[in-house]
């Protein structure tokens, strides 16, 4: 079983960025395990925590949890112009202490996402940046940024558009194939 780890750039209870990662689980195909992990608990990263042997608990729990992943998709949306501070924090938690990143060579995809015309494609290339750092291969085609994600989901957040579909299964697929690589 591949285990897929989906982390969620919001923590807004209704966020846009949850409802699509819902919407886009269920196109892993069978043999892959795709799992929303946690990171809005994460204290904000502090360097003292490890040097000093006094991370918190939260910091063990979702470093033990990444480790066991065998990817990452990204579901963000944009604040800023760039990626929201808790999906940075995230990154910086998993990439310490230095030597242990929990990120190093996991295959990564990102869909961006926002309620406007822009689709938080200046988060999608923010978030590129510390993973090339991270070591992470990342998907590079076909992008996702969907723009106007408010008008693509019902009343109980599916996306009711049959082409917005279509086309985030081509992304899983591609994204699945690029692990399948990875993993030879």
């Amino acid at each position: 079983m591949t285990k897929v780890a989906i982390l969620i750039g919001s923590l807004r209870k209704e966020s846009f960025s949850k409802k699509l990662a819902a919407n886009v689980a269920p196109l892993f195909p069978e043999g892959y395990n795709p799992e929303i992990v946690e990171i809005g608990n994460l204290a904000l990263y502090n360097q003292d925590y490890d040097d000093e042997n006094n991370a918190p608990s939260e910091y063990a729990t979702f470093r033990k949890k990444m480790k066991e992943m065998d990817a990452v998709l990204f579901v963000t949306p944009e604040y800023n112009r760039s990626v929201p501070a808790v999906l940075k924090n995230a990154l910086d938690v998993g990439s310490r202490p230095y030597g242990e990143s929990v990120w190093d060579r996991k295959p990564a995809a990102i869909i961006s996402q926002s309620p406007g015309k822009l689709s938080g494609f200046g988060a999608n290339h923010h978030l590129r940046q510390p993973l090339v750092f991270l070591n992470m291969p990342t998907l590079q085609q076909p992008e996702a940024y969907i723009g106007n994600v408010a008008d693509l989901l019902d009343e109980g957040g599916k996306i009711k558009d049959e082409g917005t579909v279509k086309f985030l299964q081509s992304f899983v697929d591609a994204f699945v194939d690029m692990i399948k690589r990875h993993q030879a």
